[in-house]
């Protein structure tokens, strides 16, 4: 047993309002420069939807993260034979098409323009060409259209569906979305830093925050094909590549990261894990339906007092042992089991976890009156207006039964609040 310290974070779904204040907090703090304008490490998708980059999830166009092979996990996207193939061209990369071309206005044109018959505008311009621009995409260009035909319906997560489940989800008495924030998942097993021809990313050995050196990239890029969920970037001003960083200059000082600290719903959580690094490999090559409890018994219990020899061997001090102890991302994840990794079929361990969210309430409209179609105060979970194995495609490689679990525990808590809130149940 190689036990080590992990700093983990879970996002509780249903707590989430989608106003991006997260977002903005971390575009001001560190990708508000040249070369990062395109850059959001931190971003607010809607689901279903494409998502930041245009369909991240869709690994058959980036072929991110890993695959079994003969038993054992190997790169999607690179090798030691494919990396000299693609020494000068990368056919996994996404472009600037699948983010987006950042752009500002013309504010000149809107506060000098001459007196005349029309309402002066700001024209927008590309931040990149500094010419005008017809704006065609964004960050979160899909923001709020859950039920889209050109995001929502394009969505790589309903595949999981059946042509009819899919028209069902985008009738208009049962269209839904929910928010998806996300940033870089500090993974245990990080195809980002497996890729690197250079070694420049590594993870971090007192809390395994993943970094990127700046003096060892060489602009190979293929740390952004490997990664899975997109979140390495290029600064094409730098010739370097950046990503999130968990604010570690702010949690070294004792503060949250900086999305944490503005989150206005509160849904996030970080916390100390100790989990088993000998056993990464073995975990990672099990099959899909196996992956979700295979990296759950990779997190360790900080108190059996075989891993707390098994930590203080390793250098772990007794303050991070007792802070993994009381950790709030263990007891979602280990005793409760309602947080979930995203897409764990990616392989690559990741330890931002999620609470799947509940979704509204089923209703109908009968001329002028809408009613609830289910008798249960909170619906139920299978009758649900995003379809299970939407859910289950997203967080539980296509495992039903753990997103079921959760969110029928979600639902009890509910129960039991109304009880002792209102008593009428």
């Amino acid at each position: 047993m190689d036990v080590r310290t992990q700093i983990a974070t879970v996002f509780h779904l249903d707590k989430c309002i989608g106003c991006h204040t997260c977002s903005i907090a971390c575009k001001n703090i560190w990708t508000d420069r040249k070369g990062t304008e395109y850059m959001w490490w931190n971003n607010v998708e809607t689901k279903p939807g494409t998502g930041y980059p245009t369909r991240w999830e869709d690994q058959e166009k980036y072929n991110g993260g890993w695959e079994v092979k003969r038993g054992t996990p190997r790169l999607r996207s690179t090798g030691k034979a494919r990396v000299v193939a693609n020494i000068f061209h990368n056919p996994h990369q996404p472009t600037m098409d699948d983010y987006y071309e950042p752009w500002t206005y013309d504010y000149q044109n809107l506060f000098n323009a001459p007196e005349g018959p029309d309402q002066p505008t700001a024209i927008p311009i590309s931040m990149v060409t500094g010419k005008y621009i017809d704006v065609e995409a964004g960050p979160n260009w899909d923001d709020d259209l859950g039920g889209s035909p050109i995001y929502a319906a394009n969505d790589p997560n309903l595949s999981a569906l059946t042509r009819e489940q899919r028209a069902q989800l985008m009738a208009v008495e049962r269209l839904v979305f929910f928010y998806f924030p996300r940033i870089c998942n500090h993974c245990l097993n990080p195809a980002c830093v497996a890729a690197c021809p250079s070694g420049a990313l590594y993870k971090r050995g007192e809390d395994g925050i993943v970094l990127v050196d700046q003096k060892r990239c060489r602009a190979w890029r293929s740390c952004i094909a490997a990664c899975p969920y997109k979140k390495t970037f290029f600064n094409w001003f730098t010739g370097k590549t950046e990503k999130c960083v968990l604010c570690y200059p702010r949690l070294e000082t004792g503060q949250a990261p900086a999305c944490f600290h503005s989150c206005v719903g509160r849904i996030r959580y970080l916390g100390v894990l100790l989990y088993d690094a000998s056993r990464i490999q073995a975990v990672a090559s099990l099959p899909d339906d196996e992956l979700i409890e295979g990296h759950r018994s990779l997190v360790l219990d900080p108190h059996d007092p075989e891993v707390i020899a098994g930590a203080r061997a390793n250098g772990i001090g007794d303050d991070v042992i007792e802070f993994a102890q009381r950790s709030p991302v263990y007891a979602f994840v280990k005793d409760w089991k309602i947080a979930l990794p995203p897409h764990i079929e990616f392989r690559t361990m990741p330890t931002l976890y999620y609470v799947p969210p509940m979704s509204p309430v089923m209703a109908q409209s009968d001329g002028s009156v809408l009613e609830h179609v289910s008798d249960d105060l909170f619906h139920d979970i299978d009758a649900a207006r995003v379809p299970m194995a939407f859910l289950a495609r997203l967080f539980g490689a296509g495992h039903e039964g753990k997103v079921r679990y959760a969110l029928r525990k979600q639902k009890a808590v509910r129960w039991w609040r109304r009880a002792l809130t209102v008593g009428d149940v």
